[in-house]
């Protein structure tokens, strides 16, 4: 596969991330600000003790110079002042990777909760245009990355940073000629790595954008397996997976390499500097210029000092990694959120009618009249899907909405829903306009049934009580009775525990539609959607369905999608939409009678039936 173009890689705003990264780590800074003093305190500690060592040999070499026996007093009181300095050390290290390691599972945890939180303010546009996998990535793969890497970033860092410094200072208290000849590699080093690491970011970009989209293939091949094979369409899958799986394989192999060459090629001049210090050092010992336990730290201070510029080296790529995944984090919490409510939000609290009839107390109802007044609308601005659509409907009509794929039928439940706002006109609610109200109390109005099912995973029960927690086990049996599912649920083995799978394929199409329609009986909303969906099952089923929607919808105002007409023949209102307007309206009789479009379409299924 050809090399991409590095200008299609390059990260977007990585000023920005960084910034982002920051101010993200400010309610943390407690625990790093602990950490780092842990960190200093640990690598000062051993950095006392090649000097200490050097004291030991020098100390030997002399009292055997001098009196021909070694003095252990001396040598005693410097091997137990070492073992002390590196217990303290490894004390205050590991009180730092324990502060670290909590830091980074609240990061985690913070961050996730983040971008949870951000995922419900997000206006159902963004889910509409950006994949699901993409989004799951960021939110497991780069935040993974970003806090597991920070953790160990952090602590190699500091430790690495304050060894240098302690280190230098070190070796130039020792000798500061051989200080010149061991740092003359670094800024060759620097140089060479800087470039390195431009490269990398790159991919490492690439590699993360890719998984995203690769994780997006994974997900729709393993949920939509029953349509790919039913339409043999598995070699084709197979090779869109292998494009991505092999541009991801690309990406990750380049920036592996590229970061790796960081590591030998410092190391390339740290060791040739090395040499550089044994060779001068050795000299100046024989010379009596310095003395032997001062070249011996000198060379293990050499040694030292190479190896925390190695490892920053080594992890630049992990920093870019980290960089990489944090921008795909913050670029998602950066994503524009719906428009926020208005602060005078209007709320409904009219009575329904058989509550004020009955005097019911606390029985609150809207009347449920809507009506849309001169309502626009288009998902992309050069393409109008709803075009000065205006229509009222009076309170407890059943209303079908019928027409051709693409005519607006779904925008309209989506306007009403508030979904998406009118780009122009508005709708009210009991002559309240839905603008002036929260979307959540506009949404708490209506119930829905959809075509596609939505269970979770979790026992029937909590199936049923997702719309009312507050429902008792005597109204969830009641409800399920009307929706004509009570027997099958006794029939299972635990009854309204049975336990639900993930894709809730232990139950049928049919069986699934009911358990959603008792489900929103439970809920008992003042106001109902249904997406009639009983194409897949039946003709008994379908009747059962069928008289379950028409106990959810009584003396409610519902719409519904109609897809087959035979089903709204007694439909209060049927508008009949064709490219985002109303071409007819009346009930079964009247548009029949017209011999128009709604006829048309009647006649075709039934003809084709």
């Amino acid at each position: 596969m050809p090399r991409p173009p590095l200008t299609d890689q390059k990260p977007h705003n990585l000023k920005k991330s960084l910034k982002n990264l920051k101010n993200s780590l400010k309610s943390f800074k407690y625990f790093l600000i602990f950490a780092c003093i842990a960190a200093v305190i640990s690598t000062i500690l051993s950095v006392f003790g090649p000097a200490l060592l050097g004291n030991i040999t020098t100390t030997a070499y002399n009292s055997i110079n001098e009196t021909g026996a070694i003095d252990w007093g001396t040598i005693k009181f410097y091997a137990i002042l070492i073992v002390a300095l590196y217990a303290a050390s490894g004390i205050f290290g590991w009180i730092e990777s324990y502060l670290l390691g909590i830091f980074a599972a609240r990061y985690a945890r913070d961050l996730r909760a983040q971008v949870l939180n951000k995922i419900s303010k997000l206006p159902i546009s963004y889910f509409d245009k950006h994949q699901f996998g993409d989004t799951l990535s960021r939110m497991t793969n780069d935040i993974d990355t970003v806090t597991g890497s920070l953790q160990e970033s952090l602590s190699e860092i500091i430790s690495n940073i304050i060894m240098l410094v302690g280190i230098l200072a070190m070796m130039l208290f020792i000798s500061p000629l051989l200080s010149v000849i061991a740092l003359i590699s670094i800024p060759v080093s620097i140089v060479f790595v800087a470039k390195i690491a431009q490269k990398a970011q790159n991919y490492y970009r690439t590699q993360q954008e890719t998984l995203g989209k690769l994780n997006s293939t994974i997900e729709e091949s393993y949920s939509g397996q029953l349509i790919i094979k039913s339409n043999s369409h598995e070699p084709q899958t197979i090779k869109d997976f292998r494009n991505k799986n092999n541009k991801l394989y690309q990406s990750a192999w380049r920036a592996q390499f590229f970061s790796s060459l960081a590591f030998p090629i410092t190391h390339i001049f740290t060791n040739l500097s090395y040499v550089g210090v044994c060779m001068v050092g050795g000299y100046q010992a024989i010379a009596g210029r310095i003395s032997v336990g001062n070249v011996q730290a000198f060379i293990q201070y050499t040694n030292q000092f190479n190896r925390p510029i190695t490892q920053i080296a080594q992890i630049s790529s992990t920093i870019q990694l980290t960089l990489a995944a944090a921008e795909r984090v913050f670029d998602f919490l950066d994503e524009t959120e719906e428009q926020p409510d208005p602060a005078d939000a209007k709320q409904l609290f009219a009575l329904s009618a058989s509550a004020i009839k009955n005097k019911t107390a606390g029985a609150h109802r809207v009347a449920g009249a809507v009506e849309f007044h001169d309502v626009s609308f288009s998902y992309e601005k050069d393409q109008q899907i709803i075009k000065n659509f205006s229509c009222k409907i009076e309170p407890g009509m059943q209303v079908a909405l019928v027409g051709p794929t693409g005519a607006g039928k779904t925008t309209i439940v989506n306007l009403l829903m508030r979904f998406y706002d009118p780009d122009s006109g508005y709708i009210t609610i009991d002559d309240v306009p839905t603008r002036d109200m929260k979307r959540a109390d506009v949404r708490k109005l209506f119930g829905m049934v959809l075509q596609d099912t939505w269970l979770f995973s979790g026992t029937i029960e909590e199936n049923l009580r997702y719309g009312k927690k507050s429902a008792t086990m005597e109204e969830i049996v009641q409800c399920c009775k009307k929706a004509h599912i009570h027997h099958f649920i006794q029939s299972l083995p635990n009854g309204y525990q049975t336990k639900i799978s993930e894709d809730s394929d232990n139950i049928s199409a049919g069986e699934k539609q009911l358990l959603t329609i008792a489900r929103a009986m439970i809920a008992n909303p003042s106001m109902m959607i249904l997406d009639e969906a009983t194409s897949n099952v039946d003709t008994r089923t379908e009747q059962l369905i069928q008289d379950a929607f028409d106990k959810l919808t009584r003396g409610r105002t519902s719409f519904v999608i109609a897809h087959r007409l035979s089903t709204i023949r007694n439909a209060d209102l049927i508008l009949v939409m064709k490219n985002g307007q109303i071409v007819e309206q009346g009930n079964h009789d009247q548009l029949l009678r017209q011999n128009g479009f709604y006829a048309e379409l009647y006649n075709s299924q039934f003809t084709n039936s």
